[in-house]
């Protein structure tokens, strides 16, 4: 009895070992569906690529229509002075006239108003203007405004050793 007892253990363990064995063609498999599935995917980007090019060269371009126009202003530039041209209204002043000197920007009021007192306390007739066309809108600092370019252009040279940022504004 003992004797079938250890055949039996002997036929189930090799049974066991030998059904357990994973085969090399099962590797094989699966590495195959996985180079299947890579060069699937190449295939495709490929094919998107080769779409957007085809995409991009049948494009249509809307032709330009030429407009007139109605309303240029042309500010004098033979002096070669850059000249800003912005929307502004005056917040604490007397008026702007075509030209004016700016001599410091602010986003708070306050700032502008500190520096506009400084200027009125150096003889100046400092005004401050706001520009609501950016964002935030900006508080310009106007040192002096002038009819003239040439005026603002001189007066600039001048308020430049003190304000190295002074730039001309031209009042829309």
């Amino acid at each position: 009895m003992k004797k079938y007892t250890l055949i039996c253990a002997a036929v189930c363990a090799a049974i066991a070992f030998t059904s357990c064995k994973s085969s090399e063609s099962a590797y094989k498999q699966a590495y195959l569906k996985a180079k299947q599935q890579e060069e699937l995917q190449q295939r495709q980007q490929a094919e998107q690529q080769t779409a957007a090019v085809q995409q991009a060269e049948n494009a249509v371009v809307t032709p330009l229509q030429e407009k007139a126009a109605d309303n240029t202003q042309v500010v004098d530039n033979g002096d070669n002075i850059q000249v800003r041209q912005e929307t502004v209204s005056v917040v604490n002043g007397e008026g702007l006239n075509n030209f004016s000197v700016v001599v410091g920007s602010f986003s708070l009021k306050a700032n502008a108003e500190g520096l506009q007192q400084t200027l009125k306390q150096q003889g100046y007739s400092a005004q401050v203007v706001v520009n609501n066309n950016v964002e935030p809108a900006m508080y310009r600092v106007v040192a002096t405004t002038f009819a003239t370019k040439g005026e603002a252009a001189a007066s600039r040279a001048s308020l430049q050793e003190k304000y190295p940022g002074a730039w001309l504004l031209y009042a829309k």
